[in-house]
């Protein structure tokens, strides 16, 4: 472990509450924590929760060495801790245990700071090194951009006034940098049609959208005596959060010669090309249309074709290898040429790739290659393709770049020039192969929502089944809202036959969303079914249930009601595992929600789960619900559950309608929160037939 420690004064203690900091933590999250005069943790920010995992439970009032310290630096700990007590504010790169127990490289900085005793305490402070090394090299290589870069460079305002000029835009309007801050072009250039590029600047704030190549003519104190002109482009600068803080300008003197012009222009066009494909690929995580966008992005402006095959393994992974591998798909197909084979091109189609075969290689080894002329022809795989083959003659180059996105190949590109147009250079090469390198990033993002949400939606139907059972003398209904058709929760109800004529009702809650807290959710059903078929009391059945989710894992929780309709004694007997209160309303249209023990969530280990007597008369009413029904932001418990009141206070309306209703009138749009809620309503006994 390497350290570097200076001592300084100590600084003013923090406020007690230590949360993030600001705008400073989208740059470089700051982790801040306190230990008392013992080595215990007195305060835990939410910063160091994040770098380091630790959420406030699990290290306040712990020592810190045996959390944070590495193994084998317990002693470098102790001696820096000493020296902190004794008054040295100490700065170092020090090693830092995660949660999880991989170790993190931070820089700190110890200071000496009073615990709540008045003792020897320390102040913690640190950040990650690969952050700090991050926002090195990030600030390094945007300085040597606007030192280095010979394009004419300038950050403006929301005002439009200058913040910041590089010297090669300084050297073209014959100002120094300094002289252009805080000014706008009309002050800094008037020689040239600075209204109009304003008027363009301002277009571009407004819409949110760049503008490239903007032609700016005139004369500058550099060349007072002749008219220059230069392409001027200009896109909004946006920070992390989405909000717009000016503009940047490029600037490039196009009046040398035909040359510079046409290098310049061309630059530009690849730029805006790649400007554009952040915004024209990937506009949906539809695969197919994914790779449509793909071929329509490299024709006709980089190519006179553009094919997009994908690996069918990587389509179909849940497939055998021996049905799939080697096997590809065509996604997308684009010809400028109406002569072009496409019966042979159609998307959908698969074929297997021979071996050897120069596509292999590619998908094997991840590198594109170039083909030009004759040796076009080793792009058919068909042996039966003569037609193909004989099309292909015609082109006079060709590009096959495999799609690679997080380190695995997903397919391949092939994008061809006709003989009429010039061959693939090294410069088109590179913006091509950068736009296949987004392309498979996209496509990978598709593909693995294609799979996640196929998988929670196959998961969600088989899971919330909203089908309740016929109950003789008990009037049900039940909802299952997600808050997103694209995922799915952990909540879940059910109503469950018992003997003796009796039912169980239940509604619960699994902490989080995804796949993951439907599967949990469906354990918990499971659970729950086949503990209350075992005729155990309410109380009985949550504890076991708390064991269950426990042995899920520390991470796990989950609320809970589970509450048991007698008919013969007209009541309910409900126990609660730290869910919102049941509501009640009796017969003359009176609401009160229950007061008695709520318990403690499912998988926190509490054992004292009671239960609470409800009579429930015929026409009365028990509504069972999850948060997501009641709280909401802006609104909390005690808003959330007169509101529900108020919704249930309209009577005549058949079980059904109510349920509607009072979902419509609860939840905004869209739903904040996945929301399942269980209505049941006793019926008065059908009349005994009494006899001649």
């Amino acid at each position: 472990m390497d350290a570097h420690q200076t001592a300084g004064p100590v600084p003013e203690q923090p406020p007690t509450a230590v949360g993030y900091a600001g705008v400073l933590r989208e740059l470089l999250p700051i982790a801040l924590w306190r230990e008392d005069a013992d080595g215990r943790v007195t305060e835990w920010s939410l910063a160091a929760q994040d770098l380091l995992g630790y959420r406030p439970g699990d290290v306040l009032d712990r020592p810190a060495s045996a959390l944070l310290v590495p193994e084998g630096n317990g002693e470098l700990a102790d001696q820096l801790t000493r020296r902190v007590h004794a008054g040295e504010t100490v700065v170092g790169t020090l090693w830092v245990r995660h949660r999880d127990g991989h170790q993190v490289r931070m820089e700190m900085w110890i200071v000496p700071a009073a615990d709540a005793r008045g003792r020897a305490g320390a102040l913690l402070i640190a950040v990650e090194t690969s952050q700090v090394l991050r926002m090195r090299d990030s600030l390094a290589a945007l300085e040597s951009l606007f030192s280095q870069s010979p394009i004419g460079l300038a950050t403006l305002g929301t005002d439009l006034r200058f913040l910041r000029v590089n010297d090669a835009l300084a050297r073209m309007n014959g100002l120094s940098a300094a002289e252009h801050l805080g000014k706008r072009l009309t002050e800094v250039v008037p020689g040239v049609n600075a209204a109009a590029l304003e008027s363009t600047m301002r277009k571009v704030l407004d819409q949110g959208t760049a503008v490239v190549d903007v032609r700016r003519t005139g004369r500058t104190a550099a060349d007072p005596r002749h008219d220059r002109t230069w392409s001027c482009s200009y896109a909004p600068l946006v920070d992390g959060a989405g909000r717009t803080l000016g503009l940047i300008a490029s600037l490039i003197d196009i009046t040398e010669s035909q040359r510079a012009e046409a290098d310049a222009e061309r630059a530009r066009r690849r730029f805006a090309l790649l400007a554009e494909a952040g915004t024209r690929i990937g506009t949906t995580l539809d695969l197919r249309q994914t790779a449509e966008e793909i071929a329509r992005m490299l024709v006709p402006q980089l190519a006179d074709s553009a094919d997009v095959q994908l690996l069918e393994e990587v389509m179909q992974p849940d497939d055998s290898a021996a049905s799939t591998h080697g096997v590809v798909r065509r996604m997308a197909a684009h010809f400028t040429d109406p002569s072009a084979p496409m019966a042979k091109l159609a998307p959908g189609v698969t074929y297997q790739l021979p071996h050897g075969s120069l596509y292999e290689r590619v998908i094997t080894e991840g590198r594109p290659t170039n083909l030009y002329r004759s040796d076009v022809r080793a792009l058919v795989t068909d042996p039966q393709a003569e037609d193909l083959r004989e099309y292909l003659m015609t082109l006079g180059s060709a590009r096959l770049i495999p799609l690679v996105a997080r380190g695995k190949v997903l397919g391949a590109v092939v994008v061809t020039r006709l003989r009429s147009r010039e061959p693939f250079d090294e410069q088109d090469c590179v913006l091509i192969d950068e736009l296949a390198a987004r392309a498979a990033l996209n496509i990978d993002n598709a593909l693995m929502y294609t799979r996640q949400r196929a998988a929670a939606l196959t998961l969600q139907r088989s899971l919330t089944n909203s089908a309740l059972p016929v109950v003789p003398g008990l009037e049900l209904t039940g909802r299952y809202l997600p808050a997103s058709e694209h995922d799915v929760g952990g909540d879940w109800f059910d109503v469950i036959a018992l003997p003796e004529g009796r039912t169980g009702l239940v509604i619960g809650d699994v902490m989080g969303h995804g796949i993951h807290a439907a599967a949990v959710m469906g354990q918990l059903r499971t659970a729950v079914r086949t503990l209350a078929r075992h005729d155990m009391h309410p109380a009985r059945l949550l504890r076991s249930l708390d064991a269950v989710v426990a042995d899920m894992g520390e991470d796990e929780m989950a609320t809970c009601v589970y509450a048991v309709h007698d008919p013969a004694s007209g009541g309910c007997l409900v126990a609660r595992a730290g869910h919102p209160p049941p509501a009640v309303m009796a017969p003359d249209g009176s609401i009160v929600f229950l007061d008695g023990p709520p318990g403690t969530p499912l998988g926190t280990g509490g054992h004292e789960f009671r239960t609470e007597e409800v009579p429930l008369p015929p026409g009365s009413l028990l509504v069972l619900y999850t948060d997501g029904l009641v709280e909401a932001r802006g609104r909390d418990l005690d808003q959330g559950l007169d509101r529900l009141a108020q919704a249930l206070r309209t009577p005549g309306r058949s079980l059904a309608t109510l349920c509607d209703d009072v979902l419509g009138q609860m939840l905004p749009y869209p739903a904040q929160d996945d929301v399942a809620i269980l209505m049941a309503r006793p019926q008065q006994p059908a009349a005994t037939p009494v006899g001649p």
